[in-house]
């Protein structure tokens, strides 16, 4: 197993128990307790863990949003599962939206129907999309955002209303009863606009965005087609979603019925 399949495991087993020893690790991996130690040491340097004597605990949480790269290396299995899910529904002859995010960009490694137009405002998705030989890519223009490695400002949202795709595959970073919020207006106001541009817009979730109210709210529930996620909410969200008739795909029981 390489380290970043171990520190992914790692940050699997943080998410659920909050802390992990060396001797876990060990056991865990069949790896040494200098691997072991080298493992937390690469996950402190990336802001992930806090190291304790023989071990190491999750930071805890705030409302901070990680680098780009950053947020790549910690994201989890099943958000890689939400994307491969994603990919699944571009049609081939398909026009589609992407935003920047790291769900989205899972989605857009695993796309591979034929003749697609992929529209985006990240930097990362486009480098990915154009690698597909059955894929043109349209990157919007724009001030770049360095830390999240979007585009911005007034010329992109110029150069959006020139189009009309068939479906947005949106990334969220907060999904309440309220609607849809981000952390930053700009990226914002620019997710606002791609929704109008679409006739199917598919959100890519997992379930702890359920429930976080970020500072920029870009859209109602009821702007939602299609939700995918990991887990189901909580009843009273779910009772939300029907009301705004916002159909709910958890890929584990997609998976089962297959």
């Amino acid at each position: 197993m390489f380290q970043e399949e171990r520190i992914n495991a790692i940050m699997e087993h943080l998410n659920q128990h909050q802390r992990i020893d060396i001797k876990e690790i060990c056991q865990q991996f069949d790896v040494s307790r200098d691997t072991a130690r080298r493992d937390l040491l690469k996950m402190e340097d990336l802001g992930l863990i806090i190291r304790t004597h023989g071990g190491a605990v999750l930071p805890k949480k705030t409302k901070e949003i990680y680098e780009y790269k950053e947020r790549l290396v910690r994201e989890s299995d099943e958000k890689r599962e939400i994307g491969l899910f994603a990919a699944s529904l571009v049609n081939s002859g398909d026009f589609i939206m992407m935003d920047a995010s790291t769900t989205v960009q899972f989605a857009a490694e695993h796309i591979s129907s034929e003749n697609i137009v992929v529209v985006t405002n990240s930097i990362d998705i486009a480098d990915v999309a154009s690698r597909k030989k059955a894929v043109r890519t349209i990157l919007l223009g724009g001030e770049l955002h360095p830390r999240h490695r979007f585009l911005f400002g007034q010329s992109t949202l110029d150069k959006l209303s020139d189009y009309q795709v068939d479906k947005l595959f949106l990334g969220a970073c907060g999904i309440t009863a309220n609607g849809l919020s981000y952390p930053n207006e700009e990226d914002g106001v620019v997710k606002r606009e791609m929704i109008k541009r679409a006739s199917q817009v598919i959100v890519l979730a997992d379930h702890t965005k359920f429930g976080d109210q970020m500072f920029y709210k870009i859209a109602d529930l009821a702007s939602i087609d299609l939700l995918i996620t990991n887990q189901k909410p909580d009843k009273e969200m779910m009772e939300k979603l029907v009301e705004h008739q916002v159909e709910l795909l958890v890929v584990s029981e997609a998976d089962k019925d297959d």
